[in-house]
This record gives structure tokens, C-alpha cells and sequence, in this order.
């Protein structure tokens, strides 16, 4: 659980590749809620390939981690590690905040696991289903 103190009651367990999801069609995360500048944990050891912001995610985090994954963190009121920084499991990367298209909403971490190397047994039917590839549930690893 990469929000500290957060629980089972502050995610919706339903919410990975839930469809209809604004510009992104489907969401292929899991937002967890929590009070605003609450610390973020990485939940893997890895490489930070990219501290900074961007359009819709707002102040986010990625993470390079074993077996290839990137651990997308989201909506971040501050990135408390830089790019190219090395992080250990639990690591403080992060506060959650309400940055990029959550502005104005309430604070949450947006949380997605991808991968590079596909995964193609899980495509399916669902909307976007050929992406599943690439995304593997978030929820599925607390």
C-alpha cells in the first residue's frame, strides 16, 4: 500500500479498468484517497526514471522496478525524490495532493502498474481490452 495508513476502505476495490473514465476511457489505476500531503511509500525498489509534472497526471512520480514494471504515482502534492534518484520499498517519494486533472478534487494518489514487455493472455473484450497487456492491477499487490 503505497499511501501510509490507508486502508481497503479508501480505495474502490471495483475501480481498476473502470469504464467510462474521462479522456482516458478506462481507468487503468486505482485511486486511493487520503488527507492532503499524507506521505506516499514507494511500494517497490527501483530507478526514478521521472520526478516531475505533467498535463493530466500533475506532479507524478515513475519508477522503474523489477521484472520491467513502472509504478505510476499521480496527482502528487509534492515529488519529495528526484529523476535518476535509486529508491528502496517504503521509501518516501511523495505526498498525495489533488495536482494535474484532479485539481479541485479531493486529494488522492493515482496509482497504475505497467509493464514493457506485454502480457498478451490478458487482453480481453472490455473497452481498451487489447491495453490490459500493459497494466496489470494495482489492487491485486496490497
Amino acid at each position: 500500500m503505497p499511501v501510509q495508513g490507508a486502508s481497503k476502505s479508501d480505495y474502490n476495490q471495483k475501480s481498476f479498468w473502470f469504464y467510462p473514465w474521462g479522456k482516458s476511457v478506462t481507468h487503468k489505476g486505482v485511486d486511493i484517497f487520503a488527507k492532503k500531503e499524507t506521505p506516499i511509500n514507494s511500494s517497490t525498489s527501483g530507478l526514478i526514471l521521472f520526478s516531475g509534472t505533467i498535463p493530466i497526471g500533475g506532479n507524478v512520480v515513475l519508477v522503474l522496478g523489477p521484472k520491467w514494471r513502472l509504478h505510476y504515482y499521480a496527482h502528487l502534492h509534492e515529488a519529495k525524490k528526484p529523476s535518476l534518484s535509486f529508491v528502496s520499498k517504503n521509501t518516501i517519494i511523495g505526498t498525495v495532493g489533488a495536482t494535474g486533472n484532479a485539481a479541485g478534487k479531493t486529494p488522492h494518489l493515482h496509482y497504475s502498474i505497467m509493464t514493457v514487455i506485454p502480457y498478451v493472455w490478458q487482453i480481453d473484450s472490455d473497452r481498451q481490452g487489447w491495453k490490459k497487456m500493459f497494466y496489470l492491477n494495482p489492487i491485486k499487490y496490497f
